[in-house]
């Protein structure tokens, strides 16, 4: 059987969930995958990054990361989503992305990739939770499988204990405050090995 095909799709505004793709990007070619990191296209006008430095140096940090797109997704055997939250819900940019996929979603191809998901705010409660599951929500309507990390390591308590998906607070100077980097990599394990499981299955 052939390697797990892995795309990591992120955005980030302040480099945090280009960094919690970069960590799943590790622990899934620890388990063997072939994983692609990318990320979504930016809409926000360049005059208002340019007026924001930590914007302008993310930007500048994920200059050479390709934009990801729906042949990304075809490809794709499994998918982890990475995105700040933005009021209880997921960044525009990755919506936008969601929302241009009903060409292949129409066509199927969108069934029975395994996906998860992780994201970021700047205070615990400031809506990791609902950002995820929002995610999630989209992903029933592709018929894709869902791989939650649940509680299956101890590693995820160090973390925060997200079920849904890791997810990290951000303090005031940019600075993750849980230590979530294992934590990652064994949701990214974990989505790997459900992807096993699906493509062996459908052999």
């Amino acid at each position: 059987m052939s390697n797990v095909k892995l795309a990591v799709v992120f955005y980030s505004m302040g480099g945090t969930n280009y960094q919690l793709a970069k960590w799943a990007e590790a622990g899934a070619k620890e388990a063997g995958a072939e994983v692609k990191v990318l990320k979504v296209q930016e809409l926000a006008p360049q005059s208002v990054i340019e007026g924001n430095e930590v914007w302008k140096s993310t930007v500048d940090a994920t200059k050479d990361v390709p934009v990801v797109t729906s042949d990304d997704v075809e490809w794709a055997d499994a998918i982890i989503f990475s995105t700040p939250t933005r009021f209880g819900n997921m960044a525009s940019q990755m919506k936008q992305f969601l929302d241009i996929q009903g060409g292949i979603w129409a066509s199927g191809k969108t069934v029975n990739k395994v996906v998860s998901a992780m994201s970021s705010a700047q205070n615990p409660h400031g809506g990791q939770e609902a950002t995820i599951l929002s995610l999630y929500t989209s992903m029933m309507h592709w018929g894709a499988i869902i791989a939650s990390p649940g509680y299956t390591d101890p590693v995820l308590f160090g973390a925060g204990g997200n079920p849904y998906g890791t997810s990290v607070t951000v303090d005031q100077d940019g600075k993750m405050v849980e230590d979530v980097e294992a934590a990652v990599k064994h949701q990214a394990k974990r989505t790997v090995t459900v992807a096993e499981w699906v493509k062996k299955g459908n052999q």
